[in-house]
C-alpha cells in the first residue's frame, strides 16, 4: 500500500493534457485527433467568447486555476451559442460556487487513494483492478471525482509498470482490469496498445474495460488505427463511455465513431452522472437512453453525485434522484433505464439506489 498519498491534496491543475502521453516517441506527424487536441479551449473567458457569451461574474477564472478548464472543439461545436443554460457548458465552465467549501464534501470521496496498492493501481473490488494509465483526459468535467487526485504521484510513469504486473500476476482472483485515468484514449495507440498487449500475457485475465470520454468529446479519437488495435486484442473488451446528455451524442463524426466501434465487436455501455442544470428531468434521462440505444451502446450507471469538493452545486436531493427513476421507468423500456448508484469509499461494489416501486 502507498502511504502519505491520501495526506496530500494536490489539484488536476493540468494546463496542457500531458500530450507526451498522446504521442509516442519517434512520432513527427500528430493525428488528425491529437491535432484537436492539442487546439482544446483552457482559458474559460475564450470559451464564453467562442460562444457568443458576455462576461459574466459567476465565470470564475479562479476556479480554473486549481482545476483547469479544457474543452475541445469538436465538443464546443455541439453547444448552443449564446445560451449560459446549455448542459454541455455547464458541465465544463469554471464557476464561482466552485470556489465555496461544503463541510460534507472532500478530496478524495470515494476512497481511490486509500485503495492504491501500488502506483497507478487501485484495487478495491474483488476480481476487478484499475490501472490509472495516465492523469490527462481531454476535457475537464467540472464535478470530476478525481479533480484532486494526486496523479504525478500516484499514477505509473512510462515504462514503469512492473509492480503493477507483479501484483496481477499474484491476484488470480482478479480477471477483469479497468483502464481509467484521467483517460486512457489520451494515450497514444503504441502506449494504449502496448499495455494492452501486456495485460493479455497474464493468463487469469479475461476482460479488459475501458472509461472513456473520449468518443463523446473527441469522436476522432475513434480513427481507423484505434479500431485496428482493438480488433488486434484476444482479451474480450467492454468500452465504457460517458455521456450526460443526448446533445453529446449528435452529429456525424459521433455517428462515425460509434458504427466503427460497432464493427470492431467491443462491447459498449455508457455511465451517467446526475447532474443539477444538465440531465435533472425525466425529459432529458428519456433523451439521453434513447439517444444511446441508437447507437447500439446499453445505459449502464447513473451515478448519483460524488461529494468531491467544488461540484456540491450539481447535486440532487436523493429523493429527487429516486423519483427521476420511477418516473424514466414508466416511459422507456426497462432496459434503458441505468441504474442509479453511489460509489462509498471502503465498499465492496457500487451501492444501488432504492427507488421504491
Amino acid at each position: 500500500m502507498i502511504t502519505g498519498i491520501a495526506q496530500k491534496n494536490q489539484t488536476k491543475n493540468l494546463t496542457f493534457p500531458l500530450f507526451s502521453d498522446a504521442i509516442p516517441s519517434g512520432c513527427d506527424m500528430p493525428s488528425a485527433w491529437q491535432r484537436q487536441l492539442a487546439n482544446a479551449v483552457r482559458d474559460p473567458l475564450e470559451l464564453i467568447r467562442l460562444l457568443e457569451l458576455p462576461p459574466a461574474p459567476w465565470v470564475s477564472r479562479e476556479a480554473a486555476q486549481s482545476f483547469s478548464t479544457l474543452v475541445t472543439q469538436s465538443y464546443l461545436a455541439r453547444m448552443r451559442k449564446a445560451d449560459w443554460s446549455d448542459p454541455l457548458l455547464r458541465q465544463v465552465l469554471p464557476l464561482t460556487e466552485e470556489l465555496i467549501s461544503i463541510a460534507d464534501y472532500g478530496v478524495d470521496p470515494v476512497g481511490d487513494q486509500h485503495a492504491l496498492v501500488s502506483e497507478g493501481v487501485l484495487h478495491k473490488y474483488y476480481n476487478r483492478v484499475l490501472l490509472v494509465t495516465t492523469g490527462a483526459c481531454a476535457i475537464h468535467c467540472r464535478y470530476c471525482f478525481r479533480r484532486h487526485f494526486p496523479y504525478s504521484e500516484a499514477t505509473a510513469s512510462r515504462n514503469h509498470w512492473q509492480a503493477a504486473w507483479d501484483y496481477l500476476a499474484a491476484h488470480p482472483e482478479v480477471d477483469e482490469v479497468i483502464l481509467s485515468g484521467g483517460d486512457p484514449l489520451v494515450l497514444s495507440d503504441q502506449r494504449l496498445f502496448d499495455l494492452c498487449h501486456k495485460l493479455e500475457t497474464i493468463k487469469h485475465l479475461k476482460r479488459i474495460r475501458i472509461h472513456s470520454r473520449l468518443p463523446i468529446v473527441l469522436p476522432e479519437r475513434i480513427d481507423e488505427s484505434f479500431i485496428n488495435g482493438l480488433q488486434a486484442l484476444q482479451l474480450q473488451l467492454v468500452l465504457v463511455v460517458h455521456a450526460n446528455h443526448a446533445q453529446e451524442l449528435e452529429g456525424e463524426a459521433i455517428a462515425t465513431a460509434f458504427q466503427r466501434l460497432r464493427r470492431s465487436g467491443v462491447i459498449l455501455l455508457n455511465q451517467s452522472v446526475l447532474l443539477r442544470g444538465v440531465n435533472d428531468s425525466v425529459v432529458a434521462l428519456k433523451a439521453l437512453s434513447e439517444a444511446l440505444i441508437a447507437h447500439s451502446i446499453l445505459p449502464y450507471y447513473l451515478h448519483y453525485l460524488d461529494k468531491v469538493q467544488g461540484a456540491a452545486h450539481f447535486a440532487l436531493p436523493l429523493v429527487e434522484a429516486q423519483q427521476l427513476i420511477r418516473q424514466l421507468r414508466s416511459q422507456i423500456s426497462g432496459y434503458l433505464v441505468p441504474e442509479l448508484v453511489v460509489e462509498e469509499a471502503g465498499k465492496p461494489a457500487k451501492t444501488p439506489i432504492p427507488t421504491g416501486d
